[in-house]
């Protein structure tokens, strides 16, 4: 079963991030948490687990109006949010992949009707930031390269 929507970007690490938090705040998205898994591995494990992950970061995105819609719907999914993003270094240093939560994600959750909109709304502007990344200009409904 797939649960994230992802797409492979031509950008180092550090710049991925970077125009993925971008693209999220185009789409009204703010980043709440950041995780940087690398860091965390580092500290906790040593530098080999670090090493055998590679760069990785968690970003905590959330849409202020979105989140208010899906919890006056049901307050138990503010354990699903903020919706997670990752980004995380491809399979050499000048491609990076993004995965964000697939929001239909809360719809096999719950049969609420106000809760499939918000989903689908989040499902709409979640994949529109990663379209964006894949090319320079706004995302084409056509030629939508997210998985």
């Amino acid at each position: 079963m797939a649960y994230t929507h992802s797409i492979t970007v031509p950008l180092p690490y550090e710049q991925a991030v970077e125009r993925t938090r971008q693209a999220l705040a185009e789409q009204g998205f703010g980043v709440l948490t950041e995780a940087d898994i690398t860091a965390t591995f580092t500290a906790k494990l040593g530098p080999e687990a670090a090493a055998d992950l590679g760069d990785y970061v968690i970003l905590g995105a959330c849409n202020p109006a979105l989140a208010r819609r899906a919890l006056a719907a049901e307050p138990q999914l503010g354990a699903l949010l903020p919706c997670n993003v990752v980004v995380r270094r491809g399979s050499d240093d000048q491609h990076t992949l993004i995965e964000a939560i697939d929001p239909q994600t809360m719809v096999r959750l719950s049969d609420s009707p106000q809760v499939r909109e918000v989903a689908d709304d989040a499902d709409t502007r979640l994949r529109a930031a990663l379209a964006s990344l894949g090319h320079k200009g706004p995302a084409r409904p056509d030629s939508d390269p997210v998985h």
